[in-house]
């Protein structure tokens, strides 16, 4: 018989600990983000910091409301709730109203609410669900099938809405399935398709396919211990190399050798046995045909698929404000020399035009965001400029304070060691969660919490890399930090519900 005199005998204190440290934190800085000294109390609720509280205050409800249910609740229902989620994601597409470009919310006059946010919960336990049951293996092919539908259905849902940085939150969901056994190659050949989509975009296709090719001739070398080979293929790489951008020969001279190239290659490969001198090395030449095509569809992709405002994000994050300076700055050298017609010079002004409007746009768009974010930042130092002192902050220089950039507030009021402190409480939460994870009796219960520290890390890693200028603002919240009760309610169902699964994991027999 279960004992149910005191539900909180065998609750980790040291989570909700933790998770109470940064909603309090969260509060403090939304207040100091969006301060009102006509209505300077805290507690006003017709300020956001007095909304917030309200949020803080149900969701600590909530919280509690959890930790009354059996845990048996969570893992019978999982599918259910799964699916009524779904069905909220789509009805939200007919009935929710668009803000800020995505039609992700239901509203009720003045209260809203985003079914997106909750969907993190709902899939995290449908996965745990499915993947816990017997005779399921990460290695079967149906498996990972079914493991992709279950995350990708919701994702693509919320996608339909417009909301791309909620949509790439479900790419966390990989180290779950790593966890569960998927192999280590998928991983990292999703790591490299993120690094050659990067380096496409800022070097080119052509550039990136001839550092693939010979890269491809001297591994596949060095495997079948040809230092012949090898030694061959860096010479050719480093004379094309030299030969391109010293005597600048032109595309049609560098397309033609690539292309006799790859040819020449595949041939090679083709005439090859594998590693173990049997058949064929058709695995190898079918990675390396769909690495080229792959290299190609990135210009398409970007320049086609992408939004204006996804491209204009990829670009600041790159450094295209710089590199659209400096050929300001080349052209405006060029149209000064000597010799030069009246008709190139008119031509090199049109593109000096061009390129000052591409910059100007640039600037009033995310790069203004990530400039006043990095100016927020730096110039609290390391101590900070004091609480409520943040002059980026009072101003309004960056936009989006108290939700999407409320680390900038941090950043700027209190500091190197405030953003040190709150970064240490983060990576605090997330060992604890791994460790309270590894000791559970319940497959459901370590899969699901390793889904918790996923989502939870993928939001911190993006959220304070966008406000630093290491990765795209795609407008995801801090967890428990940003304003807003969607968000903060979704955070709060997903970490309680696995504390309450951790309080009852000595009731599962081994």
């Amino acid at each position: 018989m279960r004992n149910y005199k005191n539900i909180f005998s065998n609750i980790d204190w040291p989570t909700v600990l933790l998770y109470l440290a940064l909603v309090l934190i969260g509060w403090i800085n939304i207040y100091a983000a969006v301060y009102n000294e006509d209505h300077h109390s805290i507690f006003d609720i017709s300020q956001r910091y007095g909304k917030q509280l309200m949020w803080i205050v149900l969701g600590l409800i909530i919280a509690f409301v959890i930790l009354l249910v059996d845990s048996h609740f969570f893992t019978s229902f999982a599918i259910p709730i799964y699916l009524a989620v779904l069905l909220s994601l789509l009805l939200v597409l007919v009935f929710g109203v668009k803000i800020n470009g995505a039609t992700s919310w239901f509203q009720f006059g003045s209260f809203k609410i985003q079914p997106s946010e909750f969907a993190k919960f709902a899939t995290s336990l449908a996965l745990a669900k499915y993947l816990s049951a017997i005779n399921i293996n990460m290695k079967d092919v149906k498996t990972k099938v079914m493991a992709a539908l279950i995350i990708g259905l919701p994702a693509v849902f919320i996608l339909l809405q417009n909301d791309t940085g909620s949509t790439l939150v479900y790419a966390a969901f990989i180290f779950v399935l790593y966890r569960e056994g998927l192999s280590g190659n998928i991983l990292l050949f999703g790591i490299l398709a993120i690094l050659m989509f990067v380096l496409t975009l800022i070097f080119g296709p052509v550039e990136i396919i001839l550092v693939t090719t010979f890269s491809y001739i001297i591994i596949y070398s060095m495997l079948k211990h040809s230092a012949k080979t090898a030694l061959i293929a860096v010479l050719v790489f480093s004379g094309l190399v030299y030969g391109f951008y010293y005597f600048e020969l032109s595309n049609i001279i560098l397309y033609a050798t690539i292309g006799v190239g790859l040819i020449g290659l595949i041939v090679f490969l083709v005439a090859q046995k594998d590693m173990k001198g049997k058949g064929v090395h058709y695995v190898g030449v079918l990675i390396f045909v769909l690495t080229c095509a792959y290299v190609f569809s990135i210009d398409f992709a970007f320049n086609k698929v992408l939004k204006e405002h996804q491209r204009t994000r990829i670009t600041v994050l790159l450094g295209e404000e710089d590199k659209l300076i400096e050929q300001i700055e080349g052209l405006k050298l060029k149209r000064d020399e000597e010799g030069i017609s009246k008709e190139d010079k008119q031509a090199i002004r049109d593109d000096i035009g061009a390129k000052r409007f591409s910059l100007r746009e640039l600037r009033q768009g995310n790069g203004w965001n990530i400039k006043q974010s990095l100016i927020a930042i730096g110039s609290g130092g390391f101590a900070g400029k004091g609480f409520l002192e943040g002059t980026q902050t009072k101003f309004d220089f960056v936009p989006e304070q108290s939700t999407d950039f409320i680390f900038c507030t941090i950043g700027e009021e209190w500091g190197f060691v405030g953003a040190f402190i709150l970064v240490c409480i983060y990576i605090g939460l997330f060992l604890r969660i791994l460790f309270l994870a590894e000791r559970q009796r319940s497959i459901f219960s370590r899969i699901y919490g390793y889904a918790v520290a996923s989502i939870l890390f993928f939001h911190f890693l993006i959220n304070i890399g966008m406000t630093i200028g290491l990765a795209p603002v795609i407008g995801i919240p801090l967890p428990f930090i940003s304003y807003g009760g969607s968000s903060l309610w979704s955070f709060t169902i997903l970490l309680f519900i696995f504390i309450k699964l951790d309080s009852e994991r000595l009731l599962v027999l081994r």
